[in-house]
C-alpha cells in the first residue's frame, strides 16, 4: 500500500470541457450584450445628423423656387417698363408732329391775315385817293374855266390844253406807239412792259435818265398838283416814295400807261382811275 493512499488531497476537483464552455459562453455573451448596448447607444445618436441632412434638400428646392419666381417677377417688371417707355416715346412724337402741323397752320393763317390787312389797307388808300383825286379833278375844271378866260402865254396855254411840242412831242409819239402792247410784271420793253419800265423807257427816248421803280419815280421830280398838270407830267397811285403804280399825262385829261396784265398799256382818261399825285421832271 502506498503510504500516500490515506492521505485526502487537497486539490480542488476539475472542471469538466462542458464547464468552461458555458462559463465563457457567458461571459463572452455579457460582453457582447454591453458592446450591443453601446453600439445602439452610439446608433440612435448617430441618426440625428442624418435626419438633418435628410432635410436640406427640402429647403434648397423651396430656396430656389422662390428665387426663380422673383427672377420672373423682375423680369416681367422690365418687359413692363420697356413697353412702356416705348408707349411714351410713340406718344412723344404723335405730340411733336401735331404740334408742328398746328404750328405751321397758324402760321399759314397769320400769312393770310396780314395779305388780307394789307389789301383791306391798300383798298381804303385807293378810296381815299380816288375821293381826293374827285375833289381836285372839280376844282381842275374850276381852274381851267378860269385860265380860258385869261391872257396866258400861248407855250403855257399849248401845255395845259394837252398840245405837245419838242421834247414833249417826241416822249407822248413813243408812249402812243407802245399802246396794245402786253403787261409783263419786270419788263422794261421793247415788246412788253410793266408800268415804271414803260415810264423809264419814255423817258429815255428824250434823253432823261429816271429810276427803275414806281416808288422812286415818285419823287423823282418837282411835287405837283392833279389840278395844274402838264404834258409829260409822271403821274402815280399811292404816296409820293412809295408808289405803287406810275403812268404819263398826255394832256386832254388823259394819261399812258401799263395798267395790268389784263389790259396790257393802254390810253386812259384821267376819272379812269385818278391818280394819287404827279411829279414833273421837264
Amino acid at each position: 500500500m502506498s503510504p500516500n493512499a490515506h492521505i485526502t488531497s487537497h486539490r480542488k476537483p476539475r472542471r469538466t470541457a462542458t464547464q468552461s464552455w458555458v462559463v465563457r459562453t457567458g461571459v463572452a455573451g455579457g460582453v457582447l450584450s454591453t458592446l450591443a448596448v453601446a453600439g445602439a447607444g452610439s446608433a440612435t445618436a448617430a441618426e440625428k445628423p442624418v435626419e438633418a441632412t435628410v432635410e436640406m434638400p427640402a429647403v434648397n428646392a423651396a430656396l430656389a423656387t422662390s428665387i426663380a419666381q422673383s427672377a420672373a417677377a423682375t423680369q416681367q417688371t422690365a418687359f413692363d417698363y420697356q413697353d412702356r417707355a416705348q408707349q411714351d416715346e410713340a406718344t412723344s412724337k404723335v405730340e411733336a408732329a401735331a404740334k408742328k402741323a398746328a404750328d405751321e397752320a397758324e402760321r399759314k393763317a397769320e400769312a393770310e391775315r396780314k395779305a388780307a390787312a394789307a389789301k383791306e389797307k391798300r383798298e381804303k388808300e385807293e378810296a381815299r385817293a380816288s375821293r381826293a383825286t374827285e375833289r381836285q379833278s372839280l376844282s381842275s375844271k374850276s381852274a381851267a374855266q378860269d385860265s380860258e378866260d385869261t391872257d396866258a402865254p400861248a407855250s403855257s396855254s399849248a401845255k395845259s390844253s394837252g398840245t405837245a411840242t419838242g421834247s414833249t412831242a417826241s416822249l407822248v409819239s413813243f408812249l402812243r406807239a407802245q399802246v396794245g402792247k402786253a403787261y409783263v410784271m419786270g419788263s422794261t420793253g421793247p415788246s412788253s412792259y410793266d408800268c415804271s419800265g414803260l415810264v423809264m423807257a419814255a423817258y429815255s427816248q428824250i434823253g432823261i435818265d429816271l429810276p427803275r421803280i414806281s416808288q422812286d419815280q415818285s419823287t423823282a421830280g418837282t411835287q405837283v398838283s392833279t389840278s395844274n398838270l402838264q404834258v409829260g407830267d409822271i403821274l402815280y397811285w399811292g404816296s409820293a416814295g412809295s408808289a405803287y403804280h406810275v403812268a404819263v399825262y398826255i394832256g386832254g385829261g388823259k394819261f399812258i400807261g401799263a395798267q395790268n396784265p389784263s389790259t396790257g398799256i393802254v390810253e386812259r382818261d384821267m376819272s379812269y382811275s385818278p391818280p394819287t399825285g404827279a411829279v414833273r421832271v421837264l
